[in-house]
């Protein structure tokens, strides 16, 4: 019996190491002899009309900020085409984003008399559109002069369907997760990155800042809550390339309020237990870069909780073997290090080592409690800002 929780021990210690450690280590060996696409527009090239596609609800306070940063860029102005769809907002974003639409004609405004989600909208707007190329952004992210020549330039190789972009954390302090959260997306980014140079198959966009051709943007069931997710391994699966320009970046605040971040995180897991359902079947193909990647970057992230759980309970059976007591105090301890950085916290202690531990446990709570709404099931996708 001993034998059996070791194993289960020893298994979940590696798949947690690999997720994090292992894996991005061999992306980073393999991406060294990689070259970035180089079939791409420059600005002096008959560039494309593109369709970016927004989402609002509720964002009186930003939806100014991010139609003058969207139209204040170096793409040529007769080429862009902005579609703003309003999910029945009850403050004063139809007015100011109307006040816009009467002064700029690329800006076509779409009013929604009933709460119908992002997924609805994307939807509906797509089909508005005859643009070849969309970019789906957030009403929080700002675009910087040259974000969306950055993202369309690699269009001109047909090959490519999804080109991912960056996001910039605009504000940091000692006193919240911010700098965790910083440090966590930034990793992400050239784990995602990597993965395009790779294999051709970046593992999930971010959906505040992504460019797609309009053929590749399916229809989004509209119960699911991380779209973007979604609209990017409907491309991999079909081992279509999706890529991630370092250069596209867009500017985001992340306020690093835990409460904040925690609601946003549990929202994301929901939505990541329902494509993993609907994607698990891409591990068919084990020895493939997109299954290689989908496995070690995504299932073993969302399945962390229960790795963790598991792995505790192995080690509590195996207490009477030294080394298991010495495990067992490391779990101990970096479980207790959360609730002191919060008690510090409180007192304007702030150490940011602690702070990770508690961005991490935090991190894998949320997933274990959008696992328990993922299982109550999801009937709507209808969102509320966060006060990112």
């Amino acid at each position: 019996m001993a034998i059996f929780f070791q194993i289960l021990f020893w298994s979940g210690v590696f798949a947690i190491f690999h997720s994090y450690v292992l894996f991005p280590f061999i992306l980073k060996l393999k991406a060294k002899d990689k070259k970035e696409n180089t079939i791409c527009y420059t600005l002096s090239d008959n560039l494309p009309k593109v369709s970016i596609i927004l989402a609002s609800y509720n964002e009186e306070k930003n939806i100014e900020h991010k139609i003058i940063s969207t139209l204040e860029t170096d793409y040529p102005s007769e080429k862009i085409e902005f579609l703003i769809g309003s999910d029945n907002s009850s403050d004063k974003t139809n007015e100011i984003i109307q006040k816009y639409a009467e002064k700029y004609k690329q800006i076509r405004f779409f009013p929604f008399n009933k709460r119908t989600g992002k997924t609805g909208i994307i939807n509906y707007l797509k089909k508005e559109t005859e643009n070849d190329f969309l970019i789906l952004t957030d009403t929080k992210v700002f675009f910087k002069k040259d974000t969306i020549f950055q993202l369309i330039k690699h269009f001109k190789n047909t090959n490519i369907k999804i080109v991912g972009g960056v996001l910039q954390n605009k504000k940091k302090n000692t006193d919240d997760i911010s700098i965790q959260e910083d440090a966590y997306m930034k990793r992400e980014m050239l784990i995602k990155y990597r993965e395009g140079l790779v294999y051709g198959k970046s593992t999930g966009v971010f959906g505040a800042i992504y460019a797609i051709r309009k053929e590749n943007l399916v229809d989004i069931p509209s119960n699911f809550t991380v779209d973007d997710f979604y609209v990017s391994m409907k491309v991999a699966e079909k081992n279509q390339i999706i890529i991630f320009e370092k250069n596209a970046v867009a500017e985001e605040l992340i306020t690093g309020n835990i409460k904040e971040e925690f609601k946003r995180k549990v929202r994301i897991a929901t939505g990541n237990f329902q494509n993993m359902k609907t994607f698990l079947h891409i591990l068919k193909k084990p020895f493939s870069g997109t299954a290689f990647c989908f496995f070690s970057h995504k299932i073993i992230r969302w399945t962390g909780p229960f790795i963790l759980f598991f792995a505790l309970i192995s080690n509590l059976f195996l207490i009477n073997i030294l080394l298991y007591k010495i495990t067992l105090l490391i779990f101990t301890v970096s479980f207790i290090i959360p609730p002191i950085d919060y008690m510090f916290k409180k007192i304007h202690i702030n150490i940011k080592l602690f702070r990770y531990f508690t961005h991490f446990y935090g991190m894998n709570i949320a997933l274990a409690i959008g696992f328990l709404k993922y299982i109550k099931g999801i009937e709507s996708a209808v969102w509320e800002p966060s006060k990112r």
